[in-house]
């Protein structure tokens, strides 16, 4: 019997090297696109809207899903609709994505809301300020709840120790943007032409994907799509509005690693009940609408706030379509239908859930409500 040492490998043939060989590296290395981070549902490949709340809101994916439009509806004459296009823009900017806007010029890229720093930095600074702080499982302490983001424990460090970037910034509408990439935003501007006027909307979208480098990624911004101030009244045609948003959603499948859009449009012009506006609901991945509270309507603003320290809601959110793909099991549709209020603030556009607390100061409703007490156990009979 021949006995050998444990430390020698087994060799096959005269030629063959021994296992201690290090092994080789894999010939394709992932490119990591700046602002990108995979779905905590399904890994998709996500990036932030500028707001963590409406982050949060898109199906579980804690973002954008790269290759998706978001369409956001407003009632009425306000515009917080377009606040919260100046964020998408403005976190754009930050991550030095390539920032395509619609129909106006650099007069709307001057009005973007100032940086003040990365979102999940100042949650933590407001959460140390609190004097009361609920105080539960060690397992749990670190979980995130709906407005706080996915695996905040996950969001400063990765699995090597490395610090990774800021995946959403926090914004100041009082203040203006300043940074190095605010000039290369490009602005598309509306061209007079035979035909459909939105055709060279496609065709600069196209130019610039090709004249960009492969790893850039691109935000298509379109505020006030079909606003009278900005479009030609031809623009409003059935075949010329469906033939662009068909080809917007062909723009976003050909390059659906590096691309998002988010449009705006006012139901006040255009409404629902119309079928021009439900079929591009049907067109686009995401369908939000804003249902701001008129000014006489104060007091159910107010009661809004579950406490006294939190700024009351300026109006309801109704998600009528979240981008969720059922054929590859991603997303979740649940929060569909739910009630939600929004605040829009200095610093942030903050999603919550809607619920009325009791009426203050209804005598009526509480001499009823003592009426009807359970009665005591001694007059119970068995």
């Amino acid at each position: 019997m021949s006995f050998r040492k444990r430390n020698i490998g087994i060799s096959t043939g005269p030629n063959q090297t021994t296992a201690t060989a290090p092994a080789t590296p894999a010939a394709q290395v992932n490119v990591t696109l700046p602002g990108v981070r995979p779905s905590p549902d399904d890994g998709r490949a996500t990036t932030s809207t500028g707001s963590r709340s409406l982050d949060n809101l898109l199906a579980s994916h804690a973002g954008l899903p790269l290759g998706k439009i978001l369409l956001i509806e407003e009632n009425g004459t306000t515009d917080f609709a377009g606040a919260l296009l100046r964020y998408y823009a403005a976190e754009g900017v930050v991550q030095d994505h390539k920032v395509h806007v619609v129909g106006l010029g650099e007069q709307w890229g001057r009005t973007l809301p100032g940086l003040i720093g990365a979102a999940d930095s100042l949650d933590e600074k407001t959460d140390r300020r609190k004097d009361e702080k609920m105080k539960i499982a060690w397992r749990y302490e670190r979980l995130g709840d709906f407005g706080t983001g996915v695996a905040g424990s996950r969001a400063s460090t990765s699995a090597s120790g490395a610090k990774q970037e800021a995946f959403c910034h926090a914004f100041d509408l009082t203040k203006r943007l300043t940074h190095p990439s605010l000039a290369t935003v490009s602005y598309i501007p509306l061209a007079p032409r035979l035909g459909s006027p939105l055709t060279s909307i496609i065709q600069n979208l196209q130019l610039g994907i090709a004249n960009s480098p492969p790893n850039t990624v691109h935000r298509v911004v379109i505020p006030s799509l079909l606003n009278p101030a900005v479009y030609p009244p031809d623009a409003s045609q059935p075949q010329y509005l469906l033939q662009f948003i068909h080809s917007l959603r062909a723009l976003m499948s050909q390059n659906a690693h590096n691309i998002t859009a988010m449009i705006t449009i006012p139901l006040s012009l255009y409404p629902r009940s119309s079928g021009l506006v439900r079929w591009v609901e049907i067109l686009c991945d995401g369908v939000v609408e804003l249902c701001p509270f008129p000014h006489s309507s104060d007091a159910m603003a107010t009661s809004g706030a579950a406490t006294a320290h939190e700024e009351p809601p300026q109006g309801m959110l109704k998600t009528h379509k979240l981008p969720v793909l059922h054929e590859r099991g991603g997303g979740s549709d649940q929060q569909i239908g739910e009630d939600w209020a929004f605040t829009l603030s200095r610093r942030k556009f903050e999603i919550k859930p809607f619920s009325l607390p009791p009426a203050e100061g209804d005598n009526e409703a509480q001499q009823a409500a003592s009426d009807n007490k359970m009665p005591k156990k001694a007059d119970l009979e068995f």
